[in-house]
């Protein structure tokens, strides 16, 4: 089985129109498992396997000035968001338990809230709703 890799790439693509194209283009490779492509760092994101020089190459062909940042195994990326999905599913834990123990407190300072009732007679507001 050939070896999956991740590999990031910058490429001066300004808008969503070029973002398409770029990504048409190098979606047309073999051995592409997944792409995606940030606008904001311009970099565009590959996993598959696929030989990098070769999706530099189509890149640069379509005229699009492109340089390779990283390339390694894909699965340590896997592992990293799968460990910071757990780190955000921890804070979000913890972040419950706080409002938890607040509303416990709350009603423990506070065990019965009085309702408060407003009555109007017909004398005082003329212009007021009266249901018989």
């Amino acid at each position: 089985m050939p070896e999956m890799k991740k590999l990031v790439l910058k490429v001066d693509a300004n808008d969503q129109k070029e973002k398409q194209k770029v990504l048409k283009a190098v979606s047309g490779l073999s051995g592409i498992d997944s792409l995606s492509m940030e606008l904001k760092d311009q970099k565009l994101t590959v996993v598959g396997d696929v030989d990098p020089v070769e999706v530099v190459g189509k890149l640069r062909k379509k005229n699009w000035h492109a340089e390779i940042i990283s390339v390694g195994p894909a699965k340590e990326a896997e592992k990293k968001k799968e460990d910071d999905k757990k780190k955000e599913d921890e804070k979000k834990k913890t972040e419950a338990e706080k409002i938890q123990e607040y509303w416990k407190n709350y009603y423990n300072h506070y065990p019965y809230i009085p309702q408060r009732y407003v009555i109007h007679s017909a004398d005082e507001d003329p212009n007021s709703c009266v249901i018989c």
